[in-house]
């Protein structure tokens, strides 16, 4: 079944994106980072507080990962200097390898040639390398490393990566 990609806009949306990306966060980043940090991180980053912000007051725009009448993920994305910035692809545990992270990709490529975006950028935590080859298989190259402060003793310790998006042909 193919997935649709439904924009997240009402309070009950971000409460609803908000579950799922505790239950994805402490799933998939258990073997990586503390649970401390992952609590901290999802309260910073992936909370109804902060999701709320970031739809308001940052550019961000997210979206359900919806097959049937299930919400299976999400992403979020941000444009900006004429890139797509992916800050989020979460997929719920039992429906990864299903290829919706594939399908996510294609949309998100279209929303880079409809606002004529050269490019998708994301971090990635360097020691996700399940993931991080997800990525290259995608296309995405490392362009870089970065490690950021984001408070309370912990860092992100991440690779920046980068995909080209080739213009639709006219």
């Amino acid at each position: 079944m193919e997935p649709l990609f439904i924009p997240v806009k009402t309070g009950e949306d971000i409460a609803a994106l908000a579950a799922i990306a505790n239950e994805v966060w402490h799933q998939h980043f258990a073997s990586i980072l503390s649970p401390e940090q992952i609590d901290y991180m999802v309260e910073r980053f992936q909370s109804v507080p902060a999701v709320t912000g970031q739809l308001a007051n940052e550019g961000y725009e997210y979206y359900f990962i919806r097959v049937g009448e299930k919400n299976i993920g999400y992403a979020g994305i941000k444009p900006e200097a004429g890139k797509l910035f992916l800050s989020k692809l979460y997929i719920l545990y039992p429906y990864r390898g299903n290829g919706y992270a594939s399908r996510a990709f294609e949309f998100m490529e279209g929303i880079c040639r409809e606002r004529r975006l050269r490019s998708i950028w994301l971090t990635v935590n360097r020691y996700n390398t399940d993931t991080i080859a997800v990525y290259q298989k995608k296309g995405f190259k490392t362009i870089r490393t970065q490690v950021a402060d984001i408070g309370n003793g912990f860092v992100m310790d991440d690779y920046i990566m980068e995909k080209t998006v080739e213009p639709l042909k006219d």
